[in-house]
Formats: structure tokens, sequence, C-alpha cells
């Protein structure tokens, strides 16, 4: 049939295919009412593509929207014969995901798979995926698409989708969208005559008032208007909605057929994407004969498909058969189906239809409630944490015995929550616990109320839930992670008190034993003891195991690892970065993307600390990338926190601000002090580094201002001698001397290199004459304070200025040439600027060297550097795809801008880069 009134639409979506023809491929998400016509949208977009595009389409439906990747099997099923041909990771991944293997992989690589297998399947002729009924796409197969979606802007790719609301606020959230509106009364009129062309007038003119533009409608009214169905009484409000009207029309259509025939509607409607062969099977246990499926084809409510479904002309016309047939009926068709069930998803649909028969019934099924769990498990294997989730809150219904249900909710609730289901989660806990006890929940679900606090919630409400939830597990090594993580929140929220109690908890709940990592609890009490309680009389036995044990934590879990900033603090970064890089070196050749993230963003602090601003910041926004992707907000404001410390040493003040801005408007209400914390130290850095030395003051004393929202011990000690040399340059030499006498009791208490040098420092900037030189020399000779090249630079700096001021010029000249080196290659402009401008100072002009490559005016982006980096190591584009989650074309459309920036010709001549810091060329 034409599509009548949609001239406009029709023009928008030929645009979009001849975009990807073009190699600018996008997605789009077309929305609208039930029976609008976004179906025939995207028919007419599909059949437009199939002479020259590969077109992979696949539709949700309620049945199937509980079982994981059952949306991204139909749309890949074509062509999974080429998931061999991708990255063996990415392979395993997609056929876990499948079903077609026992893999189990991260949902977030399952994304990368698709995206690559696309990609692959673009570069011999343009690519259209349609999904259609998106609103009942299976979350996993959903999440998926909506990653892929976001990286098509290089490919000859393009996305279609449809569903039944805004998108705004959902998962199609960022993509592109184009509401479909009903037709207007001319175009309504012609599609109602065209659908009954020997109704009369009046009748058309009814239907036409009664639809309100729905194509559905027009399609459906024009009989029922006839046939006297519908009110036509003058006073009938013209004014209601499409829906119930269509819903008396569809439910006045089956009352006319014969029992047998609306049986056979409801066995469709219970399983619409069963097969016709399923189908017929279950009619003959419920005596249906051929006269039955005919009457019911003959309806006009039912369609073949060309692959042998069965399926209803609208998903509406399914949903009212459904919900207008009694219960018992419901019941019938459900087992019926459940028994003849046979391929590949039998014993995923089986336990679902089974369900749907007990709670037809009103009653428990214990049975039913096991098969589904076992169903749960399965999905939860192939990374299918929300379908998990659902199986296991319906059994949870089903379970007669109250212990039998609160394990299912407690594990529901965790695959809840590996899917990112927050709110859900917390509901099927309280659930729960409504039926047993807390402490049984609290064992069951390893203390995730407690964790959901931690990342979704207020900190020290986390603190208190994981410090209970420690003492309530049976197992010590998972209490032993959630004393950990209550550390850690309390230490983020900057409650010495509350870190001081969870500390002595701990301590009582695991004295001592033999369990997984019980020989880290020494440790523990040095890295969180408050003002010292509890560290050790010898600072420096803390290097002797450490980097051996933060090594073995690395391979288990992160949550026994001490925060990043605590770990530059106590000056264990080296050994934390070792860790660290052995453990991403492993993960980028395995599927776990969320555990490679989590590295990625603990490396970025130790990296800054040791001078690799280049490999820091390429890290970052790795991290922040993947981390955006699956949610993770404590990751990404991880990553951005040190993007932001960065900037500041680079001179970039507004990105300063705007980070800074948005860590004070997310994490301030909830406590997590240490991203505000981290937030006014770089604006304070800023400020001191732009010549503000009032401006930064005012903001580096808020970090030990007792009670104020960016107060934070770790980092006010990182920041104590950005703060001192502020309060001198304001004149407020007693702010000095206290941030002195800080650091002096950290470095007391530590032994950490950093800690001694910064003291002598901040003592050389309060003495004069022969003491603050004395100073300046212990500072520099500290040994290990080499190891911060942009402290030891700054420190050289400074002593190079009180020497110019002390008229010993080329001891200053010195010292100025070593720091300006540094500066330079670290890419800090406004200390390089200040060391250079304090050389002219000495009678010192110094040579303008070559810049390195990041400061000419062929500046790299972030993202080409990242591909840049991994092509000089001798990777592949797919191999570089496969590691940064974009596809080979992507790489290659990077390597060709990153040849003439550099002015090389070659991915051999790459080699010559020095891509260490600062981008120099060798040779």
């Amino acid at each position: 049939m034409d599509l009548y009134g949609r001239r406009r639409e029709q023009a928008a979506l030929d645009r979009f295919l001849d975009g990807a023809r073009q190699g600018t491929g996008a997605a789009l998400t077309v929305w609208g009412d039930p029976g609008i016509g976004k179906t025939a949208l995207l028919d007419h977009v599909a059949d437009s593509a199939a002479a020259d595009f590969t077109v992979l389409r696949c539709r949700g439906t309620r049945l199937e929207s509980e079982l994981a990747f059952a949306a991204l099997h139909e749309l890949l099923w074509p062509v999974t014969e080429r998931i061999s041909t991708l990255p063996q990771p990415q392979a395993k991944a997609l056929n876990g995901a499948l079903g077609t293997s026992t893999d189990v992989a991260d949902r977030f690589l399952i994304g990368v798979a698709v995206t690559t297998l696309v990609g692959e399947l673009a570069k011999e002729r343009p690519v259209l995926i349609v999904a259609d009924d998106a609103q009942w796409l299976d979350e996993p197969s959903a999440q998926c698409l909506a990653f892929a979606a976001r990286r098509l802007s290089n490919e000859p790719v393009a996305m279609l989708l449809s569903g039944h609301d805004d998108p705004v606020g959902g998962t199609w959230d960022k993509l592109a969208a184009m509401e479909v509106r009903g037709l207007d009364d001319e175009d309504a009129r012609l599609l109602a005559r065209a659908v009954a062309p020997h109704a009369d007038e009046a009748v058309i003119r009814r239907t036409v008032r009664a639809a309100a533009g729905n194509p559905l409608a027009l399609q459906e009214l024009p009989s029922s208007m006839a046939a006297g169905d519908l009110s036509t009484h003058p006073h009938a409000d013209d004014r209601i909605a499409v829906g119930p009207r269509l819903r008396r029309a569809f439910r006045a259509r089956t009352e006319r057929l014969s029992p047998p025939a609306r049986t056979a509607l409801l066995l469709t409607a219970a399983d619409d994407r069963s097969d016709r062969t399923t189908l017929r099977q279950a009619g003959v246990l419920l005596d249906l004969d051929a006269a039955a499926w005919d009457e019911a084809m003959h309806s006009g409510l039912l369609t073949p498909d060309p692959d042998g479904r069965i399926r209803f002309r609208h998903p509406l016309m399914g949903a009212v058969v459904y919900d207008v047939a009694p219960a018992t009926d419901r019941q019938t068709v459900h087992r019926a189906l459940a028994s003849v069930l046979t391929g590949e998803y039998a014993d995923e649909l089986r336990p679902w239809h089974l369900a749907a028969a007990a709670e037809a019934a009103g009653g428990t099924d214990e049975q039913v409630a096991r098969l589904l769990e076992e169903s749960a498990q399965r999905s939860w294997a192939r990374g299918g944490c929300a379908t998990a989730a659902r199986a296991l809150r319906r059994a949870a219904r089903l379970s007669p015995a109250t212990d039998d249900a609160a394990r299912r909710l407690s594990y529901g609730a965790r695959a809840a929550w590996e899917a990112g289901h927050v709110d859900a989660a917390r509901g099927m806990l309280e659930r729960a616990e409504g039926v047993s006890s807390a402490t049984t929940v609290a064992d069951l679900s390893e203390g995730l109320r407690g964790l959901i606090e931690f990342a979704h919630g207020d900190l020290e409400t986390a603190c208190r839930q994981l410090t209970r939830d420690m003492e309530r597990v049976a197992d010590p090594g998972q209490a032993l992670k959630l004393g950990s993580m209550a550390l850690r929140a309390a230490w983020a929220a900057s409650h010495d008190a509350l870190q001081r109690e969870a500390l002595q908890r701990l301590e009582r709940r695991l004295p001592q034993g033999d369990f997984p990592n019980a020989d880290l609890l020494p440790l523990l009490r040095q890295w969180w003891a408050v003002d010292g309680v509890g560290g050790t009389d010898d600072p420096n036995r803390i290097g002797a195991p450490v980097a051996d044990i933060l090594t073995r934590l690395s391979g288990s879990s992160w949550l026994l690892m001490p925060p990043a900033p605590l770990a530059v603090a106590w000056g264990i970064e080296s050994a934390l970065q070792e860790a660290l890089r052995r453990q991403t070196d492993t993960l980028r050749h395995t599927d776990q993307v969320t555990a490679l993230t989590q590295a990625l963003a603990q490396t970025v602090a130790p990296d800054i600390a040791q001078g690799s601003w280049t490999s820091a910041e390429a890290n970052a926004l790795e991290g922040l990338q993947v981390a955006e992707g699956t949610g993770d907000d404590h990751l990404a404001a991880q990553c951005r926190a040190g993007l932001g410390w960065l900037a500041a040493a680079r001179g970039d003040e507004r990105t300063v601000a705007d980070f800074a801005a948005r860590f004070i408007e997310e994490w301030v209400p909830r406590g997590v002090l240490v991203f505000s914390a981290g937030a006014e130290w770089n604006l304070g850095m800023s400020a001191l580094f732009a010549g503000r030395s009032e401006e930064a003051l005012d903001r580096l004393v808020r970090l030990t201002e007792h009670g104020h929202h960016s107060a934070h011990p770790t980092i006010a000690v990182l920041a104590a001698a950005d703060t001192a040399e502020a309060a001198l340059q304001a004149g407020q030499r007693a702010t000095a001397e206290e941030q002195a006498r800080l650091l002096r009791r950290w470095a007391e208490r530590t032994g950490a290199a950093w800690a001694i040098s910064a003291t002598h420092l901040v003592h050389a900037l309060l003495a004069s004459g022969a003491d603050a030189e004395k100073q300046f020399r212990l500072a520099l000779d500290v040994p290990g304070a080499r190891s911060r090249p942009f402290n030891y630079a700054r420190t050289r700096l400074l002593y190079g200025e009180w020497l110019r001021r002390a008229r010993r010029r080329t001891d200053a000249r010195t010292q100025l040439a070593e720091a300006a080196e540094t500066f330079r290659r670290l890419d800090a402009a406004p200390l390089l600027a200040r060391t250079r401008a304090e050389q002219e100072l000495t009678g010192q002009h110094p040579r303008r060297d070559s810049a390195p490559v990041r400061d000419t005016a062929a500046i790299l982006t972030p993202q080409e550097l990242r591909v840049a980096r991994l092509a000089a190591q001798g990777l592949t584009n797919r191999e570089i795809g496969s590691q940064l989650l974009i596809s080979p074309r992507t790489v290659g459309h990077h390597l060709a801008n990153v040849f003439p920036k550099l002015g090389i010709v070659s991915r051999a001549d790459l080699a010559r880069i020095d891509f260490g810091d600062g981008l120099h060329l060798i040779g």
C-alpha cells in the first residue's frame, strides 16, 4: 500500500541512506504512537536499500524482551559465519552472547565485537541496520546497538530504530530522532477510502474523525464503523485517544471469530516469535484443526513472514488479544507452547511460558521457579545480567518458601546491579529483606546494599552499611573487601572519625586467619590509619612488601587496592603503576573491558606523578570513553580529575573551570569530598600558575578548612607545597608555616621521598640566607625526589629564582635551564613561560629550540595520539580498533590525519617519534 502523507518523512529517510552511501554513518530513531506508520517507513527504507546495502533486521517483542541477546541473534543470524573472522576475544564474546559457545564476556566487549563486525561488512557495501519496536528489544541487545550507534560517524553504516516514546532520557537519548505524527485530514481520507473503497461517505467521515490521523486506525475502523461496533452518538467524545478505540475495534473483530480461531490468535499472541510449526504443534494439543487456523489467518489480524513465522499485523493487535483473554485460556496456551518448544532457544523460552501459566493460575510453583533460576544463570554467564535479574525476580514471586524467595531476590539484585539497574537492585534487596533477615540478605548479596550506596548514594551512609555488612557476611575474604570499601568510602568523604571506627571494626572482625589476602591487614592499617594511629614505626618498611602485594591484588580485586591519590601520597605510585601496567597489558588481550577501565582510571594519578603526562592523558581519555559508555560515574570522575590536573599544569583554565563546576555540582551533594577537593586544588593551582596568588590561596586553604565541602586530608597534603607558595606570594606567612608542619608530619609518618623533598622546599621558601639555600639543596638531594620530574623542576625553578635574587646569575641559569627543559617536555606552558622570563632576567636568552610535536600548529587530537602510539608499536588497524573500541576504518581515518600533521608518510616513520612525553622526533 502507498505511504499516504509521508513525503517529508520519506525524503528525510532517503537523505539518511544517501549519507551512508557516501561513507557518513548515522543512527536515527523514528518514534510515535502505536499504529502511526513507523513500520511502514522502516519497510520503505529497507526496500530502498535492498539493491546496494547489506540489510540486517530485527524486531522487539514482549516475550523475547526477557531473553538476553535475542534481538541481536535475529539481527546477526544472516552473517554469523563472519564472526570467526573477528579478533579472538571479540569473537568469543559475541559467540557467548549469541549462545553458540559457553564463553563469558563483558557486555561492553560484545558491543565492540558488533561494531567491528558491522565495520568489516561495510568494507564490502554499505550496511543498514533496522530494529523495529525498539521499546521491546531485550536490554543487552539494545545496549549493544546503542554502543554501536555512537560509533558510526566514519562508517558507511545506517542504523534505523523505531519506538513508541520520545527517546530523550532513554537508551537512544543521544541519537538523532524523527517524530512521526498523524496524517492530515485529506491524506487520512485518501487512506480510509483506499482501505474501504465501497464504504459510504458517512463512514469515511466518522473514521477520519475517530482515527485522529492514525494510519492503523484508518485501516481498522472503517469495518467497525460500518458494522456499528463503535459508538456514533452525536455526543460521543471525539477527543478520546486512539488507543482505546483501536482496542475496542480489535476486540470486536476477535469476538466475531469462532472460539477455536480465537484460541489460534491467543497462541500467536502468547509467543509471537514462534514459527508456524511450533504454533501448529501447540494447536494440536489444543484440538485446533486446519479450519481454525484458516479462519485466524483470514481474520486480517495475522500475516505470515517469509522466514516461516506468523505475526500480528501490528503488535497492538496481539496485545489486545492476549489482554482480553481469560486467565484460564492464557494458562492453557502457555503450557501447550512450553510442551512443544524445540530448538536453540527452547531451554530459555520454556521457563517463561511455564511462569506465565503459573501466574495465570495465581499460585506458586517451585519447579518453575527453579527452571527460571537456571535460565537466569545461563543468561548471566552470557552477559545478559538484566535478563537474569528479571528471571530471578519472577522466580522469587513463584517461590513457595521464603528462604528460596530471599535467595533469588538477593541474586537478582546483584544481576540488576551489574546490568546498571540501580533502582531495580535496591527494590529487590528491600523485597528480600521483607521475607528474610537483613543479615541473611547481606550475606547472600555479598554486601550489595553498601556497594550500591557507595556508587550512587551518600558516602557516610555507604561506610556504615558496608561496615555492618562486613560483620554479617560469612566469608572472611568478602568481609575484607567490604571493610576495605568502607574505609575507602570514609576516606573519600573525608570523615576521619568514621574511617577510624571502620578500621577498628575491621580489625575486630578479622583479627587473624587463613583466607585470601589475610596478609594485607597490616598494610591496610598503614594506608588507612587516621593521624598516624596504626601506622608503622619504620615507614621505610612499607616499601619492601608493597610491590609484591599490589601486583598480586591487581590480578584479584581492585576493591583492596589503595585509591590512586592515597598511593601517590604514600609515595608508592611506582609499585602501583608497575602492578597496573602488568594488569592492563594482560587485560588488553582479554574480554574484561570493565576491569581494564578500572585499571586505566587508577593509572592516571601515578602517571602524572612520575611525569608520564602523555600516557596519563591517553589513559584518562580512553578510560573516560569506556566509563561513560558503561555509566560508571566514579571511574569517569577519576579520569576527569586527572585531565583537570593536567589542564591546570598546562594553562588550560577553561577546561579546569568546566571540570571543577561539574565536580562540585555532581559530587558535593553525595559527600564525595575527594572529588570536590581535587577540583579546588586544580582551580587553585591554575590561578597560582597564572600569577593570581590571592585567588589561589583562597581556594587552596579550603582543603584544610574543617567543614568545607572541599576539605580532604590526602588532597591537602598533595597540594601543600602549592598552598605554601601561594600563601607566601600573598603575604600570609603563618599559612605557609602551617603547610610546612603538615608536610613534615606526613613525611615522618610515611617516609615518602616527595614529602621529605616538599618539606625542605617549603622551609627554603620560609627561610633566608644560607639556611634557605641549604633547604633548597636538601630538597633536590632527597633520594628518589627526581622520580617526580614536575615537582623536581618546580624546586629548581624556585631555587633559580632565589639565586637570581641573590645575584648569583650563573648558578641560577643552571637551575633554570634544567627546569625549562622539563617544563618544555611536559608542555607545562605557564611554568615554562615563568622559567624563561627568569632566564632572561639573569641575562640569558633562552634558545627557542624546536618545540615538541604537540606544540606545533599540527596538534594531534587525543584519539589521533592514541592511534599513533599503538601504530608505532606495530599493531594493525584491526588490533588498534580492538583496543580503542573503534572500527579499523576509523583507525585508518585517524592515521590519514596523523601522517601530515607529523610530517611523515608511512607507518614505518612512526618509529621515529618518541611517544614518551612531548612527542620528540628521533634522529
